[in-house]
């Protein structure tokens, strides 16, 4: 597999980011999200929603990864309130795209 620097740098800035491994980098690099700015533009509720249009099956802990990503913290640690308020939002922004 050949990759230039330019991906290689942003493959390994996302995989530096808390609650990112692999797997979600390469979903995150389909969608269009290739380092973190990408990620903290589009925002976790936008990334989840273009993934799940992708057609790509994720739970809700993606969810939580990618807040937890742009917060620095593991998703776990997340509180209730904002996890709910994150579901609401990805809830909203799938009907909004129906």
């Amino acid at each position: 597999m050949t990759s230039n620097n330019d991906s290689q740098g942003s493959q390994g800035e996302l995989l530096g980011l808390k609650n990112l491994g692999m797997a979600s980098v390469n979903i995150l690099h389909a969608i269009g999200i290739n380092n973190y700015s990408d990620l903290s533009e589009t925002g976790a509720v936008e990334a989840y929603r273009r993934i799940k249009a992708r057609g790509i099956h994720v739970s809700k802990v993606m969810l939580y990864a990618l807040q937890g990503a742009l917060m620095d913290v593991h998703w776990n640690d997340l509180s209730p309130d904002l996890k709910a308020q994150l579901v609401d939002e990805a809830q909203q922004a799938e009907e909004a795209s129906a």
